[in-house]
Protein backbone atom coordinates (compact mmCIF):
# COMPACT_ATOMS: atom_id res chain seq x y z
CA UNK A 1 0.00 0.00 0.00
CA UNK A 2 3.09 2.47 0.28
CA UNK A 3 4.29 1.93 -2.57
CA UNK A 4 0.87 2.47 -4.10
CA UNK A 5 0.71 5.95 -2.04
CA UNK A 6 4.36 6.59 -3.29
CA UNK A 7 2.94 5.86 -7.13
CA UNK A 8 0.22 8.23 -6.86
CA UNK A 9 2.39 11.02 -5.11
CA UNK A 10 5.63 10.45 -7.88
CA UNK A 11 2.59 10.86 -10.63
CA UNK A 12 0.94 14.25 -8.83
CA UNK A 13 -2.28 11.94 -8.17
CA UNK A 14 -4.46 13.04 -5.18
CA UNK A 15 -6.26 9.19 -5.00
CA UNK A 16 -3.87 6.24 -4.43
CA UNK A 17 -4.84 3.70 -7.24
CA UNK A 18 -7.05 0.82 -6.31
CA UNK A 19 -6.98 -1.12 -9.82
CA UNK A 20 -4.10 -0.47 -11.99
CA UNK A 21 -4.47 -1.76 -15.47
CA UNK A 22 -0.90 -1.86 -17.65
CA UNK A 23 -1.14 -2.84 -21.59
CA UNK A 24 1.72 -4.42 -23.48
CA UNK A 25 1.57 -5.39 -27.24
CA UNK A 26 3.73 -7.97 -28.90
CA UNK A 27 3.95 -9.24 -32.22
CA UNK A 28 7.05 -10.45 -34.75
CA UNK A 29 6.99 -8.34 -37.93
CA UNK A 30 3.11 -8.21 -37.84
CA UNK A 31 2.40 -11.94 -37.44
CA UNK A 32 -0.34 -13.39 -34.97
CA UNK A 33 -0.53 -9.79 -32.58
CA UNK A 34 -1.78 -9.90 -29.08
CA UNK A 35 -2.40 -7.03 -26.85
CA UNK A 36 -1.98 -7.97 -22.47
CA UNK A 37 -3.55 -6.49 -20.02
CA UNK A 38 -2.91 -6.98 -16.51
CA UNK A 39 -3.94 -5.79 -13.46
CA UNK A 40 -2.95 -5.03 -10.41
CA UNK A 41 -3.51 -3.61 -6.78
CA UNK A 42 -3.28 -2.88 -3.23
CA UNK A 43 -3.29 -7.00 -2.71
CA UNK A 44 -0.71 -7.60 -5.67
CA UNK A 45 -1.53 -9.13 -9.02
CA UNK A 46 -4.97 -9.92 -10.04
CA UNK A 47 -4.36 -12.98 -12.04
CA UNK A 48 -7.87 -13.81 -12.67
CA UNK A 49 -8.77 -10.62 -14.53
CA UNK A 50 -5.89 -10.91 -17.17
CA UNK A 51 -7.06 -10.26 -20.38
CA UNK A 52 -5.50 -11.01 -23.83
CA UNK A 53 -6.44 -9.19 -27.19
CA UNK A 54 -6.10 -11.04 -30.32
CA UNK A 55 -5.50 -8.23 -32.89
CA UNK A 56 -8.09 -8.00 -35.32
CA UNK A 57 -7.88 -4.57 -37.32
CA UNK A 58 -4.56 -4.28 -40.04
CA UNK A 59 -2.81 -2.77 -37.29
CA UNK A 60 -1.11 -6.17 -36.36
CA UNK A 61 -0.60 -7.08 -39.70
CA UNK A 62 1.37 -3.73 -40.29
CA UNK A 63 3.07 -3.75 -37.18
CA UNK A 64 1.47 -0.66 -36.21
CA UNK A 65 1.76 -0.25 -32.66
CA UNK A 66 0.09 2.73 -31.68
CA UNK A 67 -3.18 1.30 -34.46
CA UNK A 68 -2.93 -2.17 -31.65
CA UNK A 69 -2.73 0.18 -28.34
CA UNK A 70 -5.82 1.74 -30.14
CA UNK A 71 -7.78 -1.28 -30.90
CA UNK A 72 -6.80 -2.76 -27.56
CA UNK A 73 -7.99 -0.13 -25.73
CA UNK A 74 -11.11 1.04 -27.63
CA UNK A 75 -11.99 -2.63 -27.27
CA UNK A 76 -11.99 -2.78 -23.39
CA UNK A 77 -13.41 0.40 -22.54
CA UNK A 78 -16.36 -0.10 -25.40
CA UNK A 79 -17.40 -3.09 -23.20
CA UNK A 80 -16.81 -1.17 -19.74
CA UNK A 81 -18.76 1.42 -20.94
CA UNK A 82 -21.58 -0.86 -22.17
CA UNK A 83 -21.73 -3.09 -19.27
CA UNK A 84 -21.21 -0.56 -16.42
CA UNK A 85 -21.75 3.13 -17.70
CA UNK A 86 -22.73 4.00 -13.77
CA UNK A 87 -18.87 2.62 -12.65
CA UNK A 88 -20.70 0.67 -10.21
CA UNK A 89 -18.16 -2.42 -10.23
CA UNK A 90 -14.49 -2.00 -9.49
CA UNK A 91 -13.82 -3.04 -12.93
CA UNK A 92 -13.00 0.59 -13.80
CA UNK A 93 -9.13 1.50 -13.57
CA UNK A 94 -7.92 4.19 -11.35
CA UNK A 95 -4.63 4.38 -13.81
CA UNK A 96 -3.17 2.79 -16.51
CA UNK A 97 0.52 2.35 -17.45
CA UNK A 98 1.02 1.80 -20.94
CA UNK A 99 4.01 0.18 -22.34
CA UNK A 100 5.57 3.34 -24.55
CA UNK A 101 6.31 6.24 -25.47
CA UNK A 102 4.88 9.94 -26.62
CA UNK A 103 2.91 8.23 -29.18
CA UNK A 104 1.49 5.70 -27.53
CA UNK A 105 0.33 8.62 -24.73
CA UNK A 106 -1.18 10.00 -27.73
CA UNK A 107 -2.95 7.11 -28.93
CA UNK A 108 -4.35 6.07 -25.73
CA UNK A 109 -5.79 9.94 -25.15
CA UNK A 110 -7.16 10.23 -28.99
CA UNK A 111 -9.19 6.52 -27.67
CA UNK A 112 -10.32 7.89 -24.35
CA UNK A 113 -11.32 11.46 -25.83
CA UNK A 114 -13.28 10.08 -27.79
CA UNK A 115 -15.38 7.59 -25.22
CA UNK A 116 -15.96 10.79 -23.41
CA UNK A 117 -14.05 9.18 -20.52
CA UNK A 118 -11.91 12.10 -19.16
CA UNK A 119 -10.96 10.79 -15.43
CA UNK A 120 -8.95 7.67 -16.01
CA UNK A 121 -5.38 8.95 -15.62
CA UNK A 122 -2.35 7.14 -17.78
CA UNK A 123 1.02 6.79 -17.89
CA UNK A 124 3.30 6.14 -20.68
CA UNK A 125 6.53 3.83 -19.49
CA UNK A 126 9.29 3.64 -22.07
CA UNK A 127 12.46 2.07 -21.48
CA UNK A 128 15.15 5.25 -21.47
CA UNK A 129 18.52 5.44 -22.96
CA UNK A 130 19.94 2.90 -24.77
CA UNK A 131 16.97 0.95 -23.83
CA UNK A 132 18.43 0.70 -20.44
CA UNK A 133 16.41 -1.17 -17.71
CA UNK A 134 16.50 1.47 -14.46
CA UNK A 135 16.03 4.68 -17.04
CA UNK A 136 12.52 4.53 -17.84
CA UNK A 137 10.94 7.27 -18.91
CA UNK A 138 6.93 8.49 -17.96
CA UNK A 139 5.30 10.21 -20.65
CA UNK A 140 2.05 11.76 -19.56
CA UNK A 141 -0.31 14.24 -21.41
CA UNK A 142 0.71 17.91 -20.87
CA UNK A 143 3.64 17.28 -18.52
CA UNK A 144 7.56 16.87 -19.10
CA UNK A 145 8.79 13.83 -19.66
CA UNK A 146 9.59 12.15 -16.40
CA UNK A 147 12.13 9.76 -14.76
CA UNK A 148 13.03 8.50 -11.26
CA UNK A 149 16.07 7.64 -9.47
CA UNK A 150 17.45 3.88 -10.58
CA UNK A 151 17.14 2.58 -7.47
CA UNK A 152 13.35 4.18 -6.06
CA UNK A 153 10.89 1.43 -4.81
CA UNK A 154 8.35 2.98 -6.76
CA UNK A 155 10.75 2.41 -10.10
CA UNK A 156 11.20 -1.04 -9.54
CA UNK A 157 7.75 -1.52 -8.55
CA UNK A 158 6.56 -0.04 -12.40
CA UNK A 159 9.24 -1.88 -13.71
CA UNK A 160 7.43 -5.40 -12.04
CA UNK A 161 4.58 -4.55 -13.27
CA UNK A 162 5.21 -3.69 -17.03
CA UNK A 163 7.31 -6.87 -16.70
CA UNK A 164 4.18 -8.64 -15.67
CA UNK A 165 2.27 -7.36 -18.77
CA UNK A 166 5.31 -8.30 -20.97
CA UNK A 167 4.94 -12.06 -19.71
CA UNK A 168 1.40 -12.21 -20.18
CA UNK A 169 1.49 -11.09 -23.70
CA UNK A 170 4.44 -13.08 -24.97
CA UNK A 171 2.94 -16.02 -23.27
CA UNK A 172 -0.29 -15.23 -25.41
CA UNK A 173 1.63 -14.71 -28.54
CA UNK A 174 3.20 -18.22 -28.10
CA UNK A 175 0.29 -19.93 -27.55
CA UNK A 176 -0.91 -17.91 -30.42
CA UNK A 177 1.75 -18.56 -32.51
CA UNK A 178 1.47 -22.86 -31.19
CA UNK A 179 -1.75 -22.97 -32.25
CA UNK A 180 -1.08 -22.01 -35.48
Amino acid sequence: ARTLRELAECLERADVPRRIEIYDNIHIQGDKAVGGMVVAGPEGFIKGQYRKFNIKSDAGANSDDFGMMKEVLLRRFERLLKEDPDRQTDDWPDLLLIDGGAGQVSAVAEILEGLGIEDVPFVGVAKGVDRDQGKEEFYRMGKPVMALPRNDPVLYFVQRLRDEAHRWAIGAHRAKRSAA
